[in-house]
């Protein structure tokens, strides 16, 4: 009996010590799936219970303008294929993930061709112009219990706008990320190696903090270097102290003794764990892959790869993939790379 007591003690401390997973791990979700697609510019489009049904189902990543039939009249004329452009609009229904009530919560757009504007339940979110960068918007007080509605107005409507063809609509990946409220910021680590050879290297993290609570909090970033086994070859930690709403920039040097250099040949990859820690509490953990190696111009023998001389050699590529127009499946990169 005092045995089975014991046990269920020791249970029930492990419970209360260890993090639910939706508590200690950050979530990226894929939002490719399930979409309705409509050219045309239609009143009301953002609105949640704007009637959507007879609109056109698909995946993303999507271009459009492949998708039509090329016209001699074609306002973007043979910059563009003589494809059609214009206005469309894309709208998608989805229930807020498990775990994501009181989290922070980003919508992140990979590339949008062009002028985009987005509205979550109605809000709109902002406008991003141009088409060649990807961008993200905060939703944390945007989103509802169960459905919520995201629609994203595409103007490729103004031509010519280019030089070669640039397609129409959502053509890369979009994305929900869920996170604690003390986090690593979105898009928020940057690594550099500064000073690296075969004997040794530093390793310079800086890493934008940030405290979604209502209420000041102290945390502590630990930063680890791993190596392609999964050995942990380096590690720091800084505290820091956040206001509400309040965000930081720490910057770690960490030193890693004997790494494999970043090359051509030889292109050996390291991991940066960045881990947010709520005094025992593991709120945040982000992954940032990098290479070591030193990287020069010189006036006179040119680029410089760990003070070797390397010749780059590069191709006039656009982003299309010819027939199959913007929205490039990841194989067909491989396989033209």
């Amino acid at each position: 009996m005092i045995r089975s007591i014991l046990s269920l003690l020791i249970l029930l401390a492990a419970l209360v010590e260890a993090p639910t997973p939706a508590a200690a791990q950050r979530q990226r979700l894929s939002m490719d799936p399930g979409w309705r697609f409509s050219l045309g510019d239609p009143t009301g489009g953002e609105q949640p219970r704007f009637d959507d049904s007879r609109w056109r189902r698909l995946d993303l990543p999507h271009d459009w303008s492949i998708e039509g039939t090329p016209r001699e009249d074609a306002l973007g004329g043979g910059r563009v294929g003589f494809f059609p452009t214009g206005i469309g609009w894309y709208r998608k229904s989805f229930r807020l993930p498990a775990g994501a009530s009181g989290r922070v919560t980003w919508l992140e757009f990979d590339g949008v061709y062009m002028n985009s504007d987005v509205w979550l339940n109605g809000v709109h979110l902002g406008r991003r112009p141009y088409g060649y960068a990807s961008f993200a918007y905060d939703v944390t007080r945007h989103l509802v219990p169960g459905i919520n509605v995201v629609a994203v107005r595409v103007d490729n409507s103004r031509q010519p706008n280019s030089r070669w063809y640039t397609g129409s609509g959502i053509y890369r990946h979009v994305w929900l990320t869920v996170a604690d409220r003390l986090h690593v910021g979105h898009w928020g680590t940057y690594v550099t190696t500064p000073r690296a050879d075969s004997a040794g290297a530093d390793v310079v993290a800086r890493t934008r903090g940030e405290n979604g609570y209502g209420g000041p909090r102290d945390g502590v970033l630990r930063s680890v270097v791993v190596d392609s086994s999964g050995r942990e070859i380096a590690g720091t930690e800084t505290p820091f102290s956040l206001a509400a709403g309040q965000a930081v920039e720490l910057e770690q040097r960490l030193r890693v003794e004997s790494p494999r250099l970043w090359s051509v040949d030889s292109p050996a990859l390291y991991a940066l764990h960045s881990t947010v820690l709520d005094g025992r509490r593991r709120a945040d953990v982000v992954v940032t892959t990098f290479g070591i190696r030193t990287i020069t111009y010189d006036s006179d023998r040119g680029f410089l790869l760990n003070g070797r001389r390397v010749k780059m050699r590069g191709v006039n590529l656009h982003h299309d993939a010819g027939a199959l127009g913007a929205a490039v499946p990841e194989a067909v990169w491989r396989r033209r790379a």
